[in-house]
């Protein structure tokens, strides 16, 4: 290997002293085709060499040079981590594109750097790569554009955090092909499906009652009793919400649920928890439980946690699980807090038994 060092810092030397911009390209083009053939049987230390002189001529070069040598470079499987960096971090997409959609070498932190702070065509080429981390993903579906969040829900390698499906499914809304791929994601947590139905369910009433407002009631009917179809659906093949059934319907039967137990399962975010167990104190069918967690709006929990005669500070946890969406607004819980104190408590046991009966003659085989 000393041979070779000597001979890439000469080849270096004459590069860089050299006025003719084209010497540099040809020089690094002979010590990337050096770095191709030799790379399976390369040390760490003269990675390292080639590195330091790739990424010093990289520097010296044209545009074009830099993007046939990124084309190179991106799925060699121990590229220079230096001059991989450099690459992907490029203004030019056509340098950075090909390393930020193939290369393995890329680390996370410069896949969020880039989405971070380069172009659309920049993030489209990360949300094309082969697995995405939920960091990348979050920087990818809240400032890509609309391709882009296309790209990246469609992507079977992506992972995506709390905040990732929440944004997916709030930019889901009127625009189907994204509720589609959003939808079509197996590992998609049950609550932002129960979102997404809600959701596409409010875009299909606009558009068919809008259309012939006189079939507007037999339409938001037959929405809703497929809406809540779905949801049923979704509900009975998840094993998670079998295992948790089970487990609070346990504790339902020896005596040890009760409203504590609820605002503890509220309060830590744990929403197929809440729902079986506000089933199971309320004697409420799930169907309606979720109907009211997935609701943008509070009245219908306030009323079911005043009914049930739960204290304030539970309903509050209730309407904090309600609203919690990744990173979005909290509710207005002064103006929530005014509704629960004014809402008398035979008055939401009233309209209970009004939700009962519009529950039973809409989907009498929900329980």
């Amino acid at each position: 290997m000393s041979n070779l060092q000597q001979n890439l810092i000469a080849d270096l030397e004459c590069a860089i002293s050299a006025k003719n911009v084209g010497d540099r390209a040809t020089t690094l083009r002979r010590v990337t085709d050096l770095f191709v053939m030799s790379s399976g049987r390369l040390s760490d230390e003269q990675v390292n060499l080639f590195d330091d002189v790739m990424g010093r001529l990289l520097n010296e070069i044209e545009s074009s040079a830099r993007a046939a040598f990124g084309h190179l470079l991106a799925t060699v499987p121990n590229a220079p981590r230096g001059v991989i960096r450099t690459l992907a971090l490029d203004d030019t997409i056509d340098v950075a594109g090909p390393v930020l959609t193939h290369c393995e070498q890329v680390d996370d932190l410069t896949l969020v750097e880039s989405a971070k702070t380069r172009s659309q065509a920049h993030l489209l080429a990360i949300s094309r790569r082969k697995t995405l981390a939920e960091p990348v993903t979050d920087i990818l579906v809240e400032r890509g554009d609309r391709q882009v969040a296309l790209s990246t829900a469609g992507n079977p390698g992506a992972a995506f955090s709390e905040f990732g499906y929440s944004t997916l499914v709030q930019r889901s809304s009127g625009d189907d092909d994204l509720a589609m791929c959003v939808w079509a994601r197996p590992e998609i947590p049950r609550k932002h499906l129960m979102k997404l139905f809600a959701a596409a369910s409010e875009s299909v009433k606009a558009k068919l009652t809008s259309k012939d407002p006189s079939k507007a009631r037999v339409v938001l009917e037959i929405v809703a009793q497929a809406s809540q179809q779905l949801r049923t659906q979704a509900r009975e093949k998840s094993l998670e919400f079998a295992a948790v059934q089970a487990r609070i319907q346990s504790l339902h039967a020896g005596g040890q649920l009760g409203e504590a137990q609820l605002a503890e399962f509220a309060r830590a975010g744990r929403f197929d928890e809440t729902t079986v167990a506000l089933g199971l104190l309320c004697d409420l069918p799930a169907a309606l439980i979720e109907d009211a967690l997935v609701n943008e709006r509070s009245e219908q929990t306030i009323v079911i946690a005043r009914a049930a005669g739960f204290s304030w500070d539970t309903t509050k946890a209730i309407l904090g699980l309600q609203s919690r969406t990744g990173r979005g607004v909290p509710s207005n819980f002064q103006q929530s807090f005014e509704t629960f104190t004014r809402l008398k408590v035979e008055t939401a046991k009233k309209v209970m038994q009004f939700y009962r009966l519009r529950q039973r003659a809409t989907s009498p085989q929900l329980h």
